[in-house]
């Protein structure tokens, strides 16, 4: 995954991110694919409803192409 620090991230627009509060970066492929890979682990650890995770998929799956 191309590494994002912070100086980059503080630049990315807010229609970049996927989350709410600027979480999970979406903006490009791999950062995409990491989003609906965490998303998936909040749900099932507890720490993000199923409603969340679909919002932060569906956009991650338009960076993605799907």
């Amino acid at each position: 995954m191309a590494e994002l620090d912070t100086k980059k991230r503080k630049k990315l627009p807010a229609k970049d991110f996927a989350g709410p509060d600027r979480s999970y970066p979406v903006e490009d492929k791999p950062h995409a694919r990491n989003a609906k890979a965490r998303a998936a682990q909040a749900v099932k650890a507890g720490r993000m409803s199923k409603a969340e995770e679909k919002k932060i998929d569906a956009k991650a799956d338009r960076v993605l192409g799907k």
